[in-house]
């Protein structure tokens, strides 16, 4: 099993997400082996596996844990992120995910888009099985549902550069902070947690997961290729603005405009004069101030856990810290 390094100091967790990668890898059957293999390939190709990882986490704080059906749940929430991975490379038409070839790039569109969906059923299968309450189903769909709107949302904002800051918040809460919600959610909810506890999870989840994508775009203007593990600023050349190129411009729309006019036909040398402009007009240090309100936000929230599960709220505070001001 392929499980990221970061977890190589929480051995009973690593233990747990390995575990999860099985139970996901049990699930997948399709008559097509080639295709399973690639969906295989995917699942262990050394994804930070944050979302399980958190659910796991806060089952912790729960009453009542019940290790296997957590397990079950996160192998659920990995699936469902899986699928979401799958679907937004094929409208980024992006070749490699995780240095691994994607599917419509060794098959076609079509296999990719069945694929995904077939992954959602695996996902709501496991909940299915495993879960005790129909609010968490419900909660699901509602969750899948957001999800879905913010990936809509954002390709509705593609090459408008009127989009404003609440619209990218927006867009991201459906698009990532949802599946970080609802991870911890269920982790809590459906190991005894109470519905107030839950509630204050699901917070943390949201504050996490908005952090962390504006974490992610923050490293476009900052990292290399290689330590991003897609092509820088591409996503500028699909008309995909991210946080910091919105804040700056706020500051000097004019500079942005015209090079930004040239959509898809976008030179790398016009892309590096965005990146540049992005620097010099701010909007990397003002995206960093919104990710550090978020991540205070998270962290102080956790403190207010239960006093009671203190290693856990250590082990969750650490963890969360450590994502939410990383380099790479």
């Amino acid at each position: 099993m392929n499980i990221h390094p970061m977890w190589d100091n929480y051995p009973t967790l690593k233990k747990d997400l390995n575990k999860t990668l099985e139970l996901m890898s049990s699930a997948i059957s399709l008559p097509n082996k080639e295709v399973e293999q690639t969906i295989l390939d995917l699942f262990h190709s050394g994804g930070k596996l944050l979302r399980p990882a958190y659910l796991l986490l806060f089952s912790e704080l729960g009453k009542d844990v019940d290790k296997k059906k957590s397990i079950a749940l996160a192998a659920a929430m990995e699936t469902l992120h899986t699928a979401t991975l799958i679907h937004d490379d094929i409208v980024d038409e992006a070749d490699v995910r995780r240095g691994v070839p994607t599917l419509q790039t060794k098959f076609d569109k079509d296999v990719a888009v069945y694929s995904g969906d077939y992954l959602f059923i695996v996902c709501f299968k496991l909940l299915v099985q495993y879960t005790d309450s129909l609010k968490s189903v419900k909660l699901n769909t509602s969750s899948m549902e957001k999800v879905l709107l913010g990936e809509l949302g954002q390709m509705n904002t593609r090459y408008n550069t009127d989009i404003t800051v609440d619209e990218y918040l927006q867009n991201v809460s459906g698009k990532t902070a949802e599946l970080f919600a609802l991870s911890c959610f269920l982790g809590c909810f459906e190991n005894g947690g109470s519905s107030k506890l839950a509630s204050t999870c699901r917070d943390i989840g949201k504050s996490i997961g908005i952090a962390f994508q504006i974490v992610d775009d923050i490293l476009d203007y900052s990292q290399s290729e290689v330590s991003i593990g897609k092509p820088v600023l591409e996503d500028v050349k699909q008309g995909v603005y991210s946080l910091p190129l919105i804040c700056a411009m706020e500051e000097n729309k004019a500079f942005f405009e015209p090079l930004l006019a040239k959509k898809e036909t976008l030179t790398n040398e016009e892309a590096e004069r965005v990146h540049q402009g992005v620097i010099e007009y701010g909007g990397v240090k003002k995206a960093y101030a919104l990710a550090d309100s978020y991540t205070e936000k998270a962290l102080d929230l956790i403190n207010k856990l239960p006093n009671n599960k203190q290693q856990t709220k250590e082990i969750i505070y650490d963890i969360t810290q450590a994502i939410l001001t990383r380099e790479n």
